[in-house]
């Protein structure tokens, strides 16, 4: 990071450096004998609003000095300090109060302009002796068995830091507690908070990963059991994976580009090493996630591969069952055939008309049970020829 140069071409810098705003005239009061108007009421109170600024401090040599409740007051502590640093934490703030930021702390209107918008990638852009970056936290829901994602920007200048957070991780809170716990370390400058912030985001991708490796395993044996609703599991992590993906792997080139530039901005060998540690736990975190979306495609295939199998299996059950069913028809269809036969000569010779040729023909009787045998032992012996008996 770069040392604290001459700010004085800034307005907000001669500010902070012993330029006072000439104070306003005092409002001149009525003539001496004349009556003054009655004071107005005082105003209802307003409805509380959201609160932006979670934690705004002033820090001297690493121990906090001031904990103003507004910005104003923090500007003005802040130029009252020329030594100090100010470290301001907002959640989702609103526009005015990014104005304000930008001017007192002259930040690019580019970089202001994404804090507000968010929905960025991570990246780490440098305007002048500011350092502006976005960082993608996230943290694993248990009971819904998800990865939530949150967006971090962060402002780095000469002597102030600004988080505007997106979202509810990470816990800055807990990091600004440590920092404060280790005067030495914070009195290295607002690089020093940066590199906290950035090993807190790190670090919370641990619980990430374990909890997408427990779901992986959990899904492998839902696949291998057979479980209908895996397949969309797979797809939903599988989506998680490429936005973690997403959040991870930008993180190891600004890294190594804040490492390359230890030589010329002169950063402190504690913070070299601070910045080299969370440079591994990135690497190790992006190697890990990229196994995560090899392994869930594998898993996809298998599953794929297996519900086709399923799917075969079922179609040539459903087959043997239709040709055993068709073999029975067929049984059935024959004899009832075979049964049809003397049914129909029976039917005819019991018509009982009187001038039937045969009807007083003494064989008549045998010719008929004959003629029945022979039609249905021709019908047997063609449908055993035809494997339908």
């Amino acid at each position: 990071m770069p040392e604290r140069p001459d700010r004085r071409p800034s307005p907000s810098a001669a500010k902070r450096t012993g330029w006072r705003r000439p104070a306003a005239p005092a409002a001149a009061g009525p003539p001496p004998g004349q009556p003054t108007d009655p004071q107005p009421a005082p105003a209802a109170a307003a409805p509380p609003e959201h609160r932006s600024v979670i934690d705004s401090a002033v820090y001297r040599d690493g121990r906090r000095i001031a904990s103003p409740a507004t910005l104003a007051e923090t500007f003005r502590q802040l130029r009252e300090e020329p030594d100090g640093m100010a470290w301001i934490g907002l959640h989702r703030p609103t526009e005015p109060e990014l104005h304000s930021l930008a001017a007192e702390f002259n930040l690019h209107e580019l970089a202001v302009e994404d804090a507000l918008e968010a929905h960025q990638r991570p990246k780490l852009e440098r305007y002048g002796d500011t350092l502006f970056v976005v960082l993608r936290a996230a943290r694993y829901l248990d009971a819904q068995e998800e990865v939530d994602f949150a967006e971090l920007h962060i402002f780095v200048g000469p002597d102030f830091l600004i988080t505007v957070r997106h979202g509810g991780a990470p816990d800055l809170s807990a990091v600004r507690r440590r920092m404060e716990g280790n005067p030495e370390l914070l009195s290295l400058g607002p690089e020093a908070a940066l590199y906290a912030i950035l090993d807190a985001v790190v670090d919370g991708y641990a619980p990430v990963v374990e909890g997408v490796q427990t779901d992986i395993d959990e899904i492998e044996t839902e696949v291998f059991r057979g479980d209908p609703a895996v397949s969309r599991r797979i797809y939903e992590l599988s989506r998680e994976m490429v936005e973690f993906q997403r959040a991870t792997r930008p993180l190891v080139g600004m890294l190594h580009g804040l490492m390359a530039g230890f030589a010329k901005y002169g950063t402190d060998e504690e913070l070299q090493r601070y910045l080299r540690d969370v440079a591994d736990h990135v690497t190790h975190t992006s190697e890990r996630v990229d196994a995560f979306r090899q392994a869930l495609t594998e898993i996809l295939t298998v599953n794929a591969t297996l519900v086709s199998q399923q799917q075969n299996a079922e179609m040539r059950a459903l087959a043997e069952a239709g040709f055993e069913q068709n073999e029975e028809i067929k049984k059935i269809s024959s004899w009832a055939a075979i049964l049809f036969a003397p049914t129909l000569v029976g039917t005819i010779y019991g018509m009982n008309f009187e001038t039937m040729p045969e009807l007083h023909w003494a064989a008549g009787y045998p010719f008929a049970i004959l003629l029945m045998a022979v039609v249905c032992t021709s019908l047997y012996v063609i449908f055993k020829k035809r494997d339908w008996l």
